[in-house]
This record gives C-alpha cells, sequence and structure tokens, in this order.
C-alpha cells in the first residue's frame, strides 16, 4: 500500500501561481510514474499532467495547462510537485495525486485506470 498526501491548495487570484505537493510513502518512489487528477463539482475526474518514473525523463500534460502547469519530481524527498501559473478560475476543482506501478511514458501515462494509488485531494479555488 501506498499511502499519497496532497499539500498546498487554497485560494489564489486568477493570473497567480500555486506549487502543489504530493508526499508519498512508497519505499522504491522512483519505480512509480506519477500524476495529477482534477476534479470540478459534477465532473469526472480529468487529467491534468504526468512523470515518468525513475528520473522522470517524459512527462505529459493536458491541452488545457499545456505551458502554464509544470510537474517534477524529487526522489530523495518522495515527493511529487505540481507548479501551476496563469491560473485562471476554470482550474478551480479537487486536485488529485496519483501513483502507478508502471514503467509507461508519454501519452499513455494520461489514462486514469493506469494508476494504483490516490490521494485524498487537495481544493485549488482560483476567484476571477
Amino acid at each position: 500500500q501506498v499511502l499519497l498526501v496532497e499539500s498546498g491548495g487554497g485560494l489564489v487570484q486568477a493570473g497567480g501561481s500555486l506549487r502543489l505537493s504530493c508526499a508519498t510513502s512508497a519505499r522504491t518512489f522512483s519505480d512509480y510514474a506519477m500524476a495529477w487528477f482534477r476534479q470540478a463539482p459534477g465532473n469526472e475526474r480529468d487529467f491534468v499532467a504526468a512523470i515518468s518514473w525513475k528520473r522522470g525523463s517524459s512527462t505529459y500534460y493536458a491541452d488545457s495547462v499545456k505551458g502554464r502547469f509544470t510537474i517534477s519530481r524529487d526522489n530523495a524527498k518522495n515527493t511529487v510537485y505540481l507548479h501551476m501559473t496563469s491560473l485562471k478560475p476554470e482550474d478551480t476543482a479537487v486536485y488529485y495525486c496519483a501513483a502507478a506501478d508502471a514503467a509507461t511514458t508519454g501519452q499513455a501515462m494520461g489514462r486514469r485506470g493506469l494508476y494504483d494509488y490516490w490521494g485524498q485531494g487537495t481544493q485549488i479555488t482560483v476567484s476571477s
């Protein structure tokens, strides 16, 4: 069992920035592909960004966040980050961290069913 704990959510004005963190209990964190998903009220949980296992040489982003969000990982800290800039009201959602015990790269990392473990989520609210 891998526990994931998100932090860094909150209220921000449109155009602002936030950084989310996801700390994990994985003993071999570098063996996991990591991702962020988000879910707004009444919507499905949508893919946001993913980073591949090991050194994270492969990243993949949803079109809606490409160029504004950056995913990164620090294997020494067992943590994955999501740096969000130029935030928009439509970015408002609960953001979830996810982990997959898989060597998947590229677009395939955007598939929700790939992920074995999920955090409890952190709320991001972007005011206009």
